[in-house]
């Protein structure tokens, strides 16, 4: 009776297991590589008479492929990742210049393939003295001498960060920040380095300040920082060099960094920083849409 009763145990036990191992099986499904890649560039401004566009040197490309699941965008080695497949990117070199963008769809497991494509486009702006002076400290009396400087939030000022409708011409128009009002999220201590050659340097400090999901997908899971409705505070994130260029969209002043490199907080969207006002010295007024395309965000930063 002992024995038949341990017998009863084992195979009790051993069908337990069996279940357990069986509920733990899971399945991606196929994985299908995606196909049928298909990339367009539109050049801003094109026509009859501008074939390489209105010398925005700006592109917007659109990207399609069956079974993928997302795509990016690679250029000069800077990505571009775009859920929808749209993605606007800038060409700031003077003149009409050939490149050569490449585009990528992911599917599922990570399975990728990829599509390249030659625009010729033809970007005319040159920024004025007075706008790169005050940016990099750029000398008139010495132009190619490599020259930089370093802002940073300016803290102390009302409506130094905040949000607005998207287009909207009123700073902050539906939440301005208080001076000092976000001390501790990870923003004020950032120090953003432009720099005549084109680069452009973020010093973290080790944390960040950003938008969820948009610091999220693109940047990351959130290992430490700390989830306060739709911002992360002091996201954890390493200092970084990215690029920037200067154009003039529709006669915008208009500072563009490469991708995922940003300005106070993260908003994801297309990088790009309007020059709202530059009126004041040490100073610039700055706003950008982020990545849904929800708000106008704004920005007040000052030089170091």
């Amino acid at each position: 009776m002992k024995n038949y009763i341990k017998t009863l145990i084992v195979l009790f036990s051993l069908s337990i297991t069996f279940y357990s191992c069986q509920e733990e099986e899971y399945t991606f499904g196929d994985i299908i590589t995606p196909s049928n890649i298909q990339i367009t560039a539109d050049l801003i401004g094109a026509d009859a008479n501008n074939p390489n566009g209105d010398g925005s040197g700006e592109v917007k490309f659109t990207v399609t492929a069956d079974n993928a699941v997302s795509f990016k965008l690679v250029y000069d080695g800077t990505e571009y990742v775009t859920l929808s497949g749209e993605q606007n990117i800038i060409f700031s070199k003077l003149g009409l210049n050939t490149y050569t963008v490449t585009a990528v769809a992911s599917g599922t497991a990570g399975v990728t393939s990829s599509k390249s494509i030659q625009v010729d486009v033809l970007a005319t702006y040159s920024p004025p003295n007075d706008l790169i002076e005050k940016l990099y400290g750029f000398d008139p009396a010495n132009p190619t001498a490599l020259t930089s400087r370093t802002w940073k939030i300016k803290a102390s000022k009302p409506g130094h960060f905040g949000l607005g409708p998207v287009g909207g011409s009123i700073p902050t128009e539906w939440y301005g920040a208080g001076p000092d009002e976000k001390n501790g999220v990870g923003m004020y201590d950032d120090r953003f380095t432009f720099s005549s050659d084109g680069t452009f340097t973020h010093v973290t400090n080790g944390d960040i300040f950003g938008r969820d999901p948009h610091i999220v997908n693109e940047l990351g899971p959130n290992t430490s920082g700390t989830v306060d409705g739709a911002d992360i505070l002091n996201y954890a994130y390493a200092d970084y060099t990215g690029t920037y260029s200067l154009t003039a969209p529709a006669g915008v002043e208009t500072i563009n960094l490469s991708a995922k490199s940003f300005i106070g907080y993260y908003t994801g969207g297309n990088y790009q920083y309007e020059i709202f006002d530059r009126s004041v010295p040490n100073e610039l007024v700055l706003r950008t849409t982020d990545a849904a395309g929800d708000f106008d965000w704004w920005f007040v930063i000052e030089i170091e």
